[in-house]
């Protein structure tokens, strides 16, 4: 019990915060650019800024994945094996953030 009780509450730094969104929103726009301008005969059902959808939504997912990065920040103080399995986590959420945003901002376009 007394364990607990010295634990320090975890403090959310913002400055550290925004510096991962941004981390994550940039790899995300970096992956979108690429799937959205390697298109050279788009659809013409598809209108005619259909790239803005996907270059807005997948950054914006990017930093929510970035953010639950960071999140995970608490449980990355503690023993080795929990560590690890918070650098997994954090990894797999990030992933999911960003192919959640994919998805979304492709969707009636390129992911039909």
């Amino acid at each position: 019990m007394s364990q607990i009780q010295n634990q320090k509450p975890f403090a959310i730094n913002p400055r550290k915060f925004a510096f991962t969104a941004l981390i994550g929103a940039a790899i995300a726009l970096a992956v979108i650019c690429v799937f959205v301008f390697n298109v050279t005969n788009p659809n013409p059902e598809w209108p005619q800024n259909w790239r803005v959808r996907p270059l807005c939504l997948t950054p914006m997912a990017g930093a929510a994945g970035g953010g639950f990065f960071y999140l995970m920040k608490n449980l990355r103080t503690q023993s080795d094996t929990t560590k690890i399995l918070a650098l997994c986590i954090g990894s797999i959420g990030f992933l999911f953030a960003l192919w959640i945003g994919i998805v979304l901002g492709l969707d009636g376009t390129l992911w039909d």
